[in-house]
């Protein structure tokens, strides 16, 4: 059959436009995934790949194998709620006046302070990156720890996540735990089911429900949070090198490590069947530092040199693993130096997405440029830290300001300074304060001039202290 000559220009205008159309929307699967793995309370120095030569990580260990290390890499808070608003919104957890944990209440009597006035959950106002990658066509996911507030408009649900898989009640018992979806009960575990496999599972499911498209999957493990409840066979590799260490690490610790590890293994493989791999970011952190005291039990961790551990804003409550993997797009087997804390995250995925019509916090630096080129040295400016509480890891009120190598801590109760040179001294034992009068006033001026552009609450006097 012959065709109109006066039918195949249309045609053709047809069929140009189309690809054209075509190339201004790329295929789903062009998008990237993004899997985002947070670890609860893990210490800086917990992994194999981090130094550990106790605790078993081969998979997150295969992660920075294949990927980037960061060893300067920071949370926005010493404390899980706040850190975990700043990884999802990019902005200061002080901004959403969320300094604290959610049911976070202790206070001291006998200090010239009461903790600071703060929110108890993050503002259902905000937007997150689950909210923004939902708009552009990707199904997301939050499984694990929420922590940010239970109301239905503070819930996961309300905050751009199509899936969720929460844990619900006993949310520190790893085998007498419930899990929610949209508020209602869909799993109840009575000794039987590890919790931290069970998130994996739920993982897994995300996963393979959501191939076919671009996906964001906020996996977020309550491991190796307290009570230390491991899976029974996990623990005698640790047992029988318990005292090959000195009694040095915590067996029980280090058997729940292992799990989530397993999770990663388990992850990396469903991508990797799903031939995902090339196209997915993945992504491992922690909340904020170990817990480095007997709390509910002994002591999880250590994580010398650094000083101190969750709950102050010294390096070893704030410092944490970092890891991107992202096969071909990301150099297998390096590490940086470069310095980025939880705000970051967000501006760096919509950077590395392409998306430019999004506002992003002032609080957020893009990274992505570190992710091409680790060595090249990046001004991440100022980071700042704000914590006007009493932690239950005995942390009191402070603040802290990073520039460059210098760190300054001002211990909110006495006004007391203390600056460090973290590049010889990231252990903080020489305080630099009274030597260096003029960095000391040049950092504390850039803390106070920044609390009060963030409106920062602060703590309120003691009117019954008695001073000594």
């Amino acid at each position: 059959m012959k065709v109109s000559p006066f039918l195949i220009l249309p045609i053709l205008i047809f069929l140009i436009s189309a690809g054209r159309a075509a190339g201004q929307n790329p295929p789903a699967k062009s998008r990237p995934n993004i899997v985002f793995i947070l670890a609860d309370d893990l210490g800086y120095s917990d992994l194999g790949c981090y130094g550990n030569p106790y605790n078993r990580t081969p998979n997150i260990d295969g992660l920075a194998k294949k990927g980037l290390k960061f060893r300067d890499a920071y949370s926005a808070c010493p404390v899980c709620s706040p850190s975990r608003a700043a990884i999802l919104t990019g902005k200061h957890p002080v901004r959403m006046q969320l300094t604290n944990f959610l049911v976070g209440e202790r206070r001291d009597s006998t200090s010239p302070v009461f903790p600071a006035n703060w929110r108890k959950y993050m503002p259902p106002s905000e937007t997150t990156l689950a909210e923004m990658l939902k708009s552009r066509g990707y199904q997301t996911s939050m499984i694990g720890k929420w922590h940010l507030g239970g109301a239905d408009t503070t819930a996961p649900a309300a905050q751009g996540f199509t899936y969720d898989r929460v844990i619900g009640r006993n949310g520190l018992d790893y085998y007498n735990y419930s899990i929610t979806s949209r508020g209602k009960t869909v799993f109840e575990d009575k000794g039987t089911t590890y919790l931290t496999d069970r998130l994996t599972d739920y993982a897994l499911e995300f996963i393979d429900q959501n191939k076919a498209q671009p996906f964001f999957l906020y996996l977020a493990y309550s491991a190796p949070h307290i009570m230390l409840v491991p899976r029974a066979d996990k623990l005698r590799y640790y047992f029988d090198n318990y005292e090959k260490f000195g009694g040095r690490y915590n067996p029980n610790y280090g058997a729940m490590i292992e799990s989530m590890d397993d999770g990663v293994g388990r992850i990396m493989a469903e991508l990797s069947r799903h031939q995902l791999l090339d196209n997915t970011i993945v992504v491992f952190t922690s909340d904020n530092g170990g817990v480095g005291l007997p709390e509910l039990g002994p002591v999880p961790t250590r994580l010398d040199p650094l000083r101190a551990w969750k709950g102050h804003v010294y390096e070893g409550g704030i410092r944490v693993p970092l890891i991107f993997s992202w096969n071909g797009r990301i150099p297998d087997g390096t590490e940086t130096t470069n310095r980025i804390t939880g705000t970051d995250f967000v501006p760096t995925f919509l950077e590395m997405l392409g998306i430019r019509d999004q506002p992003v916090s002032p609080d957020g630096r893009s990274f992505y440029g570190v992710l091409t080129n680790p060595a090249k040295p990046v001004d991440r400016g100022p980071m700042y830290w704000h914590y006007p509480h009493f932690s239950n890891q005995m942390g009191r009120p402070a603040g802290a300001v990073r520039v460059g190598d210098y760190k300054l801590v001002e211990l909110y109760e006495t006004g007391k300074l203390e600056l460090y040179n973290l590049k010889e001294d990231v252990a903080e034992k020489n305080n630099l304060a009274a030597v260096q009068p003029d960095k000391t006033r040049e950092l504390a001026d850039l803390l106070r001039k920044w609390r009060k552009e963030v409106n920062a609450n602060m703590p309120a006097p003691n009117p019954k202290y008695v001073q000594k």
